[in-house]
């Protein structure tokens, strides 16, 4: 299981209040959150279109906290330097949305950000076994990836387990995230298979209390 002291919680934005985005991430800092989560998404690989570069760029002065942005988009390549440029402290792209990952995790890494790679529910954790020294991040969506407030699907707890033995033995720091349907109750199995970030979109942005659903979330994925 996850050291309890190295747990992150990383609310994700896509569920919070869109007319006051900037006020919304403030908030979630304040509230005791490690990470900021931007889920991108196209319309095209993704049923869904949520925001580009541009609304990382005007969030940025909004908050200290890294900011942590997925792309679940196709392509991904021509995308990367502008999230760089507009703040990206990590970019995780899909393993699914291109036919060179090696190229693309390359790419990020020269742009000076931490690099992360995300599996959909259907792809094994084997697929990522070639790139294990190239990447900071490793996101299993425990979810299909779309939209927000779906059910966690726990067929995905043996990828996580499975994965974080597969870095344990690689002996490179990296970070095992998880996404989809994490609550108190589902982030007690994604920490006890060896994830050690929670995103986290409506269980917090759907509190009356973020700091208590914040502090609620890391309690609960510190349960034995």
């Amino acid at each position: 299981m996850t050291n309890p002291a190295s747990l992150i919680i990383a609310p994700s934005v896509l569920a919070a209040n869109f007319a006051r985005l900037g006020e919304e991430v403030t908030a979630i800092e304040n509230a005791g959150a490690n990470w900021i989560h931007l889920d991108v998404m196209d319309g095209h690989f993704v049923p869904n279109i949520s925001f580009g570069p541009a609304v990382v760029k005007a969030l940025r002065p909004c908050s200290s906290l890294p900011f942590d942005v997925h792309l679940m988009i196709e392509p991904c390549d021509p995308y990367l330097e502008d999230f760089a440029k507009a703040g990206a402290d990590h970019i995780t792209v899909h393993a699914e949305a291109g036919p060179h990952l090696h190229r693309s995790l390359q790419r990020i890494r020269a742009l000076g950000v931490k690099s992360g790679v995300s599996l959909c529910p259907a792809t094994p954790p084997e697929q990522l076994s070639q790139v294990l020294d190239m990447v900071d991040i490793i996101l299993v969506m425990t979810v299909n990836p779309g939209f927000g407030g779906q059910k966690f699907l726990t067929s995905q707890i043996a990828k996580i387990a499975r994965l974080r033995e597969m870095i344990d033995a690689s002996g490179h720091d990296i970070r095992l995230a998880v996404d989809g349907g994490i609550d108190a109750e589902t982030a007690p199995l994604a920490v006890t298979a060896g994830a050690d970030v929670l995103i986290a979109g409506s269980a917090v942005y759907g509190a009356a209390d973020y700091s208590a659903a914040i502090h609620g979330l890391r309690g609960a994925g510190q349960t034995p």
